[in-house]
């Protein structure tokens, strides 16, 4: 019933485009490590009003079978800022369409009056005691790109083999349903709550349990900068330096409001560093603020720059900012836990191609490190596996500036982790520190841990296929490489087939992830290296690690090396020019 749609697939027709057709019309959406996403537009394979419509019918029939409370207890559904003319297509639309398909079927749906950041669905999950939630949002992909992010009863992403399961129920009601296309539902249906002050009241009263300096936030003459990236960051993040005692940080004017186009802004993604945080450090010059922290469009990750003594910027990496939050979080622990906390019940968490600086950490301060595969989704249902058996989890993290303090949220979030560094902060300042010299203390204390985390563009998957292929039979059938150019391989891990080289069985401790590629080569000389496909984009990733023990304390040696092994792994396992790979600098 778009009219924008229908005529995109009637003018491919038109034109012949019958290529573009098939690709359009012959697959479905799957999930990948963040839900469903693709481009706006028309077709099976994009996101559109008919795809979440059936994803949405599909998922009513899954949690009909597994919910008898289904219709008491209900559905979240929440959205960011997006949108796209030509398909006329805006997440605020098509999260009207979920509650429509939701509420024609008698079940009552928290619709949020107005646009939220992505945490906020997972919360309102659990505070509302919802069987499940749904969030729209492509959260830092480019602008053409929209998403359909669902979350479990428990508050974490849907793992296996609940995604597996609602593909099949989606399959088995393609057609819409009388009242699914009726999107005014939500403004008329006496099912539908608004659950925004309650949950974000809630959110910033939550917020406060991981406050621990509030004297000094109140005091403070640091100032910080505070970008939203044109996306939803903003009033969530003026509420939650309030919370925490401090002046409001100070907005980038141009990007505190949300635009669909992220027109100042060549990607909308805050990992991309300097380049995209331009308008932000100006700004923080100009405001001799010394702290700048950015958002992502659906504020559930966040970049950190720091201006240093001589005035240039640092931009830290999320495996930096993790070393901070970890030893943070710790410190806060030990000085507030009651007399007879035992250190063995608190776990941190990362995923397995994250810095293994918390495992450093984790060792010499006798907690629990524990690792899972790529994606929050996996940390989501592990850190409410832990918390249901009375274990506390401090943080939890993805190099991919994702972080979790605390256990209210049981996701990424960016508005959180936002507050928690401008406290790190405030409190360091209060002991002559940056938080670029506290970093080097923890690294000198636990050990440097140097990584380099990048990737390539490749658009064709039987191109990525053959990659990993070839690494799967390197000497010969069934043989991975034993080196790579000059270094050494000591194990290698592959969770695509669950194998792994360091197991007595030879099987891989983390679960078998067929539907993504990821391989992992442990090196002689300490290295640790992952290629892995990224579950939301046509990206090769690769990320390496060097970790060294407490005493190798010469970091531009380590780095060297890391350099080295890198442009080994490239040139031996990936072959750009050869495979015809973008780099990501291009």
């Amino acid at each position: 019933q778009n009219q924008k749609t229908k005529e995109q697939i009637e003018s491919l027709l038109q034109d012949g485009k019958h290529k573009e057709l098939r690709d359009r019309l012959c697959c479905r959406l799957s999930f990948g490590t963040a839900g469903l996403r693709s481009a706006m537009g028309a077709g099976f394979c994009y996101i559109n009003d008919l795809t979440v419509i059936q994803s949405t019918q599909g998922i009513y029939k899954y949690l009909e079978r597994n919910f008898s409370d289904f219709k008491q207890r209900g559905f979240v559904v929440g959205y960011d800022t997006r949108g796209q003319v030509t398909s006329n297509c805006s997440s605020k639309k098509l999260a009207k369409l979920t509650a429509a398909v939701l509420l024609a079927k008698d079940v009552p749906v928290y619709f949020f009056s107005t646009y939220v950041p992505t945490p906020f669905v997972p919360y309102a999950v659990q505070q509302l005691g919802a069987v499940a939630g749904v969030m729209i949002t492509a959260s830092h992909n480019r602008k053409e790109d929209n998403g359909y992010k669902v979350y479990w009863e428990n508050g974490a992403q849907i793992t296996s083999p609940h995604d597996k399961e609602i593909i099949k129920c989606i399959e088995e009601c393609v057609e819409p349903w009388n009242g699914s296309w009726n999107e005014n539902l939500v403004d008329t249906s006496p099912l539908r709550q608004d659950p925004l002050k309650k949950i974000c009241d809630c959110y910033m009263e939550d917020l406060k349990k991981i406050c621990y300096h509030r004297e000094l936030n109140v005091q403070t003459s640091l100032k910080f900068v505070h970008t939203s990236f044109h996306g939803v960051g903003h009033d969530y993040v003026q509420l939650a330096f309030q919370a925490f005692g401090f002046q409001p940080p100070i907005p980038v004017p141009e990007q505190k409001d949300p635009d669909p186009d992220f027109s100042t802004v060549k990607c909308p993604n805050p990992e991309e560093g300097e380049s995209v945080l331009e308008l932000s450090l100006r700004l923080a010059e100009k405001e001799n603020a010394k702290v700048v922290v950015a958002t992502d469009p659906d504020a559930d990750r966040l970049a950190v720059a720091e201006q240093q003594e001589n005035g240039c910027w640092k931009v830290f990496t999320g495996n930096e900012l993790a070393a901070l939050f970890g030893w943070w979080m710790f410190s806060c622990w030990k000085e507030n836990c009651s007399q007879d906390a035992d250190v063995k019940n608190v776990y941190m968490l990362a995923t397995t191609v994250s810095s293994k600086i918390l495992r450093a950490i984790a060792l010499k301060e006798g907690f629990h490190f524990e690792e899972t595969l790529p994606g929050f989704k996996w940390i989501g249902s592990r850190v409410k596996n832990l918390l249901d058996n009375g274990k506390e989890v401090l943080f939890a993290f993805e190099e991919s500036i994702g972080f979790m303090c605390g256990t209210s949220v049981l996701d990424k979030d960016g508005v959180s982790a936002a507050v928690v560094i401008a406290e790190m902060a405030t409190y360091l300042e209060g002991q002559n520190l940056t938080l670029a010299q506290k970093l080097v203390e923890i690294y000198e204390m636990y050990g440097y841990h140097i990584s380099k985390t990048s990737y390539f563009l490749c658009y064709d998957p039987p191109t990525i296929k053959r990659i990993f292929e070839r690494l799967r039979n390197f000497d010969g059938p069934q043989s991975y490489p034993k080196s790579c150019g000059i270094y050494n391989i000591l194990h290698v891990r592959d969770v695509t087939t669950g194998y792994d080289s360091s197991q007595l069985n030879k099987k891989s401790v983390l679960p078998v992830s067929k539907s993504s590629q990821m391989v992992t080569f442990t090196f002689q000389n300490g290295c640790v290296a992952t290629l892995r496909t990224s579950g939301t984009e046509p990206k090769i990733k690769y990320y390496a690690e060097m970790c060294a023990l407490p005493q190798q304390s010469d970091r531009s040696v380590l780095e060297e090396e890391l350099q080295k092994l890198i442009e080994a792994l490239i040139e031996n396992f990936l072959e750009p020019d050869k495979n015809g790979l973008t780099w990501r600098s291009a």
